[in-house]
């Protein structure tokens, strides 16, 4: 079957257990590759801060490798934090982005921290503004709409010449949703953690949406965590991985990601299975009709112009494996 919607993907940069940190970061690239070939639509990086398991701290880095080690797949954040940083900062950054690969790159933006109250605070973040300002701010600096008389309007951003890349709203409830239609941005919904549906958040972003010359039409992407095997059997069998990681963070345990085998044999405290009892109904795990059914289902429920999947196994090479299913389950048009 050939998908009603566009399918990308998000990259965590997961660290596995028997791997380098360098070798993550080899594998961003392969990924990459593997996605561009495959024909996926886009390829977003996220940011998290203080997760051992997690190597995608610095979204614009993994983004400008990627994008220079492949030829077509739109590569951007999903998304910055942007209360971790100074907006003029990540306008001169994707700018520079835009400027060095045109018309493939996104700005996905963000309001959570990315990290706990220890990381946030390393990070200065927030500074007590709230983000509504700081996304006025953002966009105030690259549209050069500043008053006359407010000390930025003297602040020229460099590179000049170029505009930001197109701009997505992320959220996992209806509060963004009203905001990006009316912003004329594009909406990306984390179905693949938020339990509240995401239909009423589309409904209320697709109402308020106000069409601009980057979205002449509104654009809604629903993000879920998919992990597709040959059979139902070795999708459920890797997907322990993942489990049991979720699980040891929310407790306060955290640990590269380990292998099924050491997962499946790990006993977990009854709060800890508590855990993924309640965040695993979220997971699509499954043969690659499995999957596809599930995620067509959603899809079509939700109203999603778009879906976006993340997959977290420890292996590398099934991680690719699982995309490439996918892939292929949804009739997808390769690019190799």
């Amino acid at each position: 079957m050939s998908a009603p919607f566009a399918l990308s993907l998000q990259d965590l940069a997961p660290i596995a257990e028997g791997t380098t940190t360098a070798e993550a970061m080899a594998e961003t690239i392969k990924l990459a590759q593997a996605a561009d070939d495959l024909g996926y639509t886009r390829l977003w990086y996220a940011e998290h801060h203080g997760m051992p398991s997690i190597a995608s701290s610095v979204p614009e880095i993994l983004i400008g490798s990627a994008a220079a080690h492949t030829k077509n797949i739109r590569v951007g954040s999903g998304g910055v934090m942007l209360l971790n940083h100074a907006p003029l900062r990540i306008a001169e950054a994707y700018r520079t982005l835009e400027g060095l690969h045109p018309g493939r790159i996104d700005l996905g933006l963000g309001r959570a921290p990315g990290g706990d109250g220890y990381a946030m605070r390393a990070l200065r973040s927030g500074g007590g503004e709230e983000f509504s300002a700081y996304l006025a701010e953002l966009m105030a600096f690259d549209e050069d709409s500043f008053p006359p008389e407010h000390p930025y309007s003297r602040v020229p951003v460099s590179p000049g010449g170029v505009r930001l890349p197109p701009m997505w709203l992320l959220g996992s409830s209806g509060a963004s949703a009203q905001a990006a239609g009316q912003l004329g941005i594009g909406y990306a919904f984390a179905a693949h953690f938020s339990h509240t549906p995401a239909a009423p958040a589309f409904e209320a972003y697709r109402y308020a949406f106000k069409g601009t010359e980057a979205f002449p039409r509104s654009r809604a992407m629903m993000c879920v965590s998919v992990i597709c095997a040959p059979t139902d059997e070795e999708a459920q069998y890797l997907s322990r991985s993942q489990a049991v990681s979720w699980a040891l963070f929310t407790t306060g345990e955290q640990r590269k990601l380990m292998s099924p085998e050491e997962a499946h044999a790990r006993v977990l405290t009854p709060q800890q299975q508590s855990v993924i009892d309640h965040q695993s109904t979220l997971w699509i795990v499954g043969s690659p009709e499995t999957v596809r059914d599930t995620i067509a289902e959603k899809a079509e429920l939700a109203g999603a112009d778009e879906v976006m999947i993340t997959t977290t196994v420890h292996s590398y090479e099934l991680r690719r494996r699982s995309y490439a299913l996918i892939a292929n389950a949804f009739g997808v048009t390769p690019r190799a």
